[in-house]
C-alpha cells in the first residue's frame, strides 16, 4: 500500500499543485495534506494500471469505463470509479486470495482525465480570444493572457483580477496590473498560476 500511496502524491502534485507567485506576492492556496491526496476519488475516463507482485500476467492498464469499472483478469469486473486507489487495491487483493496465495495488489494512476476540466485556466473579458487553456507547472499570468491573443483596445488592463478557489472551496481574488506587465516589464503581480485559476479583464468605462 506504501507503494500506491508514494505513486499517487507524485501525479497528484504533478497535477493540483499550487505553485508561488514569479515576483509577485501572491500566497499559493493552502497545500493539501497527505490525507487529501490520499482521498482522490477515481474517476471515468482515468487510466488504471493495476500490478500482482510476482504475477505480471493478471497486470492490466485500462480506462475505467462508463459504469465505473475496470475489469482485472481472474477477478472479472471491479467498480472504481468513486473509489480510492487504495480501496481499488484492497478489494481486488481480497479477491484475488482464491487464486493467488497472498497477492500483492498496486493500483497507480497513470493517468488523471476526469480531472482534466478542474486543472484548466481560463481567461475571459477583455481579452481577444477568451480561452480555456491545460494547466501547466509553471504557467503564469503573462502566459494566459498570451494564448488569450493579449487585451482588446477596449480593456482596463490596469484593474484585472485573479480569482483562485481555496481549499475550503471559498475563492478569493488577486489585483493584477497587466498593463504594467504588457507595457512596462514590471512583473510585480505576474503571479504563477495554479490549476483552476480564471483571470478576468474587465472592458474600461467611458
Amino acid at each position: 500500500m506504501k507503494i500506491v500511496r508514494h505513486v499517487a502524491v507524485l501525479l497528484l502534485v504533478a497535477v493540483i499543485s499550487a505553485c508561488a507567485s514569479g515576483s509577485g506576492s501572491l500566497t499559493p492556496p493552502p497545500e493539501r495534506t497527505q490525507a487529501a491526496v490520499d482521498d482522490y476519488l477515481i474517476g471515468v475516463d482515468d487510466m488504471v494500471q493495476v500490478t500482482v507482485w510476482r504475477n505480471p500476467e493478471l497486470g492490466v492498464t485500462a480506462p475505467v469505463r462508463p459504469d465505473g469499472k475496470i475489469s482485472v483478469p481472474l477477478v472479472g469486473d471491479v467498480v472504481a470509479g468513486g473509489r480510492t486507489s487504495a480501496a481499488v487495491a484492497a478489494d481486488i487483493q481480497q479477491k484475488l486470495a482464491d487464486f493467488v496465495r497472498t497477492p500483492q495488489v498496486a493500483v497507480i494512476l497513470t493517468e488523471l482525465r476526469s480531472h482534466e476540466y478542474l486543472s484548466r485556466v481560463r481567461v475571459t473579458g477583455a481579452v481577444r480570444q477568451p480561452v480555456s487553456i491545460p494547466y501547466r507547472q509553471g504557467m503564469t499570468v503573462l502566459d494566459a493572457v498570451l494564448a488569450a491573443g493579449g487585451t482588446t483596445e477596449f480593456a482596463a488592463a490596469d484593474r484585472a483580477d485573479l480569482y483562485r478557489r481555496n481549499g475550503d472551496d471559498s475563492s478569493s481574488a488577486h489585483a493584477v496590473n497587466l498593463d504594467r506587465i504588457l507595457n512596462h516589464g514590471d512583473l510585480t503581480t505576474n503571479y504563477r498560476v495554479a490549476p483552476g485559476d480564471i483571470i478576468t479583464v474587465p472592458e474600461r468605462t467611458f
